[in-house]
């Protein structure tokens, strides 16, 4: 009812096309999804209105406690410190948690003159009840975001369907949308991890001259993993459990003899040593396979898994790499220092005529402000360094042997990696090169270091992407040259200090460019991800970072009236060509530079400090907003629609050209919107008559009997022009309409500490007590101005070529509200 839209009573569909729906809070009444009945069971219409809180209204404050305590003494024969930390935090999710207990004890004992024996150990244990997920799929996040603007999201919090508990999540359209209170209370990831790290360190000064260290180092912690999911999630419609337990241990052994003595104007050291190092990992899961479900909703145990919906692995790898290496540090008059050192490790995971790989550094020092006389300079140091280090690959990399899978109808089955491997595989070698200078003047009032390098990294393991008819995904290569290139630069000083009062400022600047020089025959590119309809790939010579997209069909003959005007399909569409059969590069992940500003002002007993960060030029593929778009859910999509207003026919065709509104540039032309007062065209279907259709300015080519173009109908508002309807029309085949600008500024921490006065101090029988406030996440500007952090531009997966990087220059749902944690710290020592 009051409905100005034709075909009678409004139902809304709340799916996907929700988006493209009668407006809201124009007095409209519609039936909904938890419209009420009336005496006959028919849904009453109720009112259309927008709730634009609605991630507001599901996420919780945050909060974090950590607090500790420690224990420490000395004196000539023993000093210790123990300590204990206990941590725990509430997310800003609801049902989100995290609690850490560490132990740590710091012990050293003088056994005589010449022998010290310290240990440093640290016992912890982390666990979550529920850690959510932060891809596609479960994060809770991703559904709030997803949820209509006409639902109010707090109608959700009681999301099971009355009647149904424990069977049926309530949702806005059940088996397409889920219920995000649903995805934070029965979609689960839980774990508990004992971590034990530390070392036992003994020193023996035999001579003067002469020291002995002995070391054994220990790293190992057991994690088990359990994962619930309630019956009805929309990827498990049937439920789903498992559990994983996993196992890591690594010790290192070593040693390290030391020679040093002052012979006339020189310091010479030299020391020698070595490593043995070996590590273990053991995972075992059980999880009930996909879509396959649980036997009794709600009962997470493995025993509720039929046995052949049951899946089932384990995994077992170990490492050993053994060590020696020499350093040799000579100084001259305090004013050169000469650096040499030379490792050989052997690795157990490469195979033995190539398992052993030398790898030697050296690099110079001279120090001119000892050599000459510069006034008000006191330090001026002239740096150079040329340093190789050796790489080896994880285990089992060399030989493709059959491994278990899921059994299928009860039998076992065999099969190979989908990577063909690399017996002969050598170890990687990247070469560096350095040079710089630090310089000091006015006191150490002004600071400043620069420095250039560049690194080549040779005989890379790269996993190549393969045609899958080849049986494979992907094949090992040992080849290749990466070439990194940058700049670092910092710029310090106190501007300002006079009595009580003091101020310091960093600058801190980098740059760094990374290009693929070399790539073996054959391979035209390096693919680091795809997704979309593009992706991120590298060709020979050019840079890592490089984004590359569909290709629009335009008009390329220059001598045309329409050159560079997007060529429509028969309907009045973009046509693409794909990506991988084109080089349309549309930007790239990496930024210009980056710059970071500390700031620190005390007077007194007060200090305030400030950090900035300063990210410039990059771009960034949000996933968010392509998925959000494409259900025209943004006020985005809206903002770049070209409103036609009363124009028609030759002026707004003249109108479209004079503005340049015809080309694609840094987003898609379309002209019209989902109303009348958008400027949407009257569009017929099914005998009604809709005011929300739109067109995509360009043309439509005109073909002869050979395919070839004859000429071009203006699709551009005149008599011709196809019209489209407003929900139809995202332009979907092209990862540019959803690139943005990654460049940000952001206050990343701002604290005040007060220093309490040494007379109270003293009073309360105290050694030294302070207190401070702090924040993080003071403020952000970015370019982009969609309101995800361009940091949070990355994918916690692994990249088309496999491999553990992160997808880096694309973000999918890691859109945590911004928050500003505030906190306080106490500090007493007695």
């Amino acid at each position: 009812d009051n409905n100005p839209y034709p075909g009678g009573v409004l139902v809304i569909d709340e799916g996907s096309a929700g988006g493209v729906g009668p407006e809201l809070d124009k007095g409209y009444n519609a039936i909904q999804w938890n419209s009420p009945l009336d005496a006959n069971g028919d849904p009453i219409p109720t009112p259309l209105v927008s709730h634009p809180d609605n991630v507001k209204n599901f996420v919780q404050t945050g909060v974090t406690t950590t607090n500790g305590v420690s224990i420490a003494n000395s004196n000539e024969q023993i000093n210790y410190r123990l300590s204990y930390s206990n941590m725990n935090s509430r997310g800003i999710i609801p049902n989100s948690d995290l609690f850490k207990n560490s132990l740590n004890l710091n012990t050293a004992v003088k056994a005589n003159d010449k022998l010290t024996i310290s240990s440093n150990i640290n016992l912890s244990r982390s666990n979550s009840n529920n850690r959510p997920a932060g891809n596609r799929g479960t994060n809770p996040l991703q559904w709030a975001y997803a949820v209509s603007p006409h639902i109010d999201i707090r109608d959700l919090r009681n999301y099971w369907v009355p009647g149904q508990e424990g069977l049926q999540q309530l949702s806005q359209a059940p088996g397409d949308y889920n219920n995000p209170y649903f995805l934070a209370y029965e979609v689960n990831n839980g774990f508990v991890r004992d971590r034990l790290f530390g070392n036992m360190k003994a020193e023996w000064q035999i001579t003067p001259e002469f020291s002995l260290m002995g070391r054994y180092g220990l790293d190992t912690y057991n994690e088990q993993r359990e994962v619930k999911i309630a019956k009805s999630y929309t990827g498990e419609p049937n439920g789903a459990y498992g559990i994983v337990d996993m196992k890591r241990y690594e010790r290192n052994a070593d040693f390290l003899a030391t020679y040093a003595k002052d012979i006339n104007n020189f310091n010479l050291t030299v020391s020698a040593g070595g490593n043995a190092r070996y590590a273990q990992a053991s995972d075992v899961s059980n999880y009930s396979k996909s879509k396959a479900g649980l036997i009794i909703p709600g009962l997470y145990t493995l025993q509720n898994i039929a046995p052949n919906n049951l899946a089932y692995s384990s995994y077992l790898s170990k490492k050993a790499v053994h060590s020696l290496y020499g350093l040799v540090n000579v100084g001259f008059k305090d004013m050169v220092y000469l650096d040499l050192t030379a490792r050989n490790d052997w690795s157990s995971t490469l195979p033995a005529e190539h398992r052993s790989y030398f790898y030697p550094a050296a690099s110079l020092s001279v120090l001119l402000n000892e050599m000459l006389e510069i006034n008000k300079v006191d330090m001026l140091k002239l740096r150079g360094g040329v340093a190789a280090a050796g790489n080896d690959t994880s285990p089992y990399n060399l030989i493709n042997v059959l491994a278990a899978y899921e059994s299928w109808g009860g039998l076992t089955r065999l099969g190979k990696s989908s990577t063909i491997l690399l017996p002969d595989l050598k170890p990687e070698r990247a070469t560096s090169y350095e040079g710089g200078l630090d310089l000091g003047m006015f006191s150490n009032r002004l600071r400043l270091s620069a420095t250039y390098y560049k690194i080549d990294n040779e005989n890379q393991i790269l996993p190549l992407a393969l045609a899958p008819s080849s049986g494979f995904n992907n094949r090992n290569i040992n080849t290749g040259l990466l070439v990194s290139k940058g700049i670092e630069l910092s710029l310090g000083g106190t501007p300002f200090e006079k009595g009580d009062l003091r101020w310091d400022i960093n600058l801190n600047y980098s740059r760094n460019r990374t290009v693929i020089a070399d790539l073996p025959e054959g391979v035209d590119f390096y693919t680091l991800w795809t997704d979309a309809k593009g992706g991120a790939w590298t060709y020979e010579g050019e840079e890592i970072g490089d984004i590359y997209d569909a290709k629009l069909v335009t008009v390329e003959d220059k001598s045309s009236p329409y050159y560079g005007y997007p060529i429509l399909d028969e309907n009045g569409s973009w046509q693409s060509i794909k990506a991988s059969n084109t080089r349309e590069k549309i930007g790239n992940f990496n930024p210009d530079f980056l710059l970071g500003l500390q700031t620190s002002l005390t007077y007194k007993a007060f200090t305030l400090d400030l950090s900035f960060d300063w990210r410039n030029g990059g771009d960034f593929i949000s996933q968010t907003y392509r998925y959000g778009e494409s259900d025209l859910k943004t006020q985005r999509f809206l903002d770049l629609l070209i409103n036609p207003g009363n124009m028609s026919g030759d002026q707004l065709r003249d109108y479209l050209v004079n503005n340049d509104l015809v080309i694609v540039r840094d987003h898609f032309n379309i002209v019209g919107g989902p109303t009348a007062e958008y400027g949407g065209f009257p569009f017929e279907y099914g005998g009604n008559t809709y005011p929300y259709a739109v067109f995509n300015p360009g043309v439509i080519a005109e073909y002869d009997a050979d395919g070839n173009i004859i000429g071009y109908t203006e699709n551009l508002g005149g008599a011709e022009t196809k019209y489209i309807p407003y929900g139809d029309n995202y332009p979907w085949d092209f990862t540019k309409a959803a690139m943005f600008d990654a460049s940000f500024i952001k206050l990343r921490e701002v604290s005040l500490s007060y220093q309490i006065p040494a007379s109270f101090v003293q009073r309360m029988k105290l050694q030294n007590a302070s207190v401070s406030l702090y924040s993080r996440n003071i403020m952000l500007w970015t370019a982009a101005k969609i309101g995800v952090d361009p940091e949070m531009a990355y994918q916690p997966e692994a990249g088309a070529q496999a491999g553990t990087q992160f997808k880096q220059g694309i973000e999918r749902y890691n859109v945590t509200p911004w928050v500003m944690p505030v906190g306080f710290k106490v500090n007493l020592t007695f």
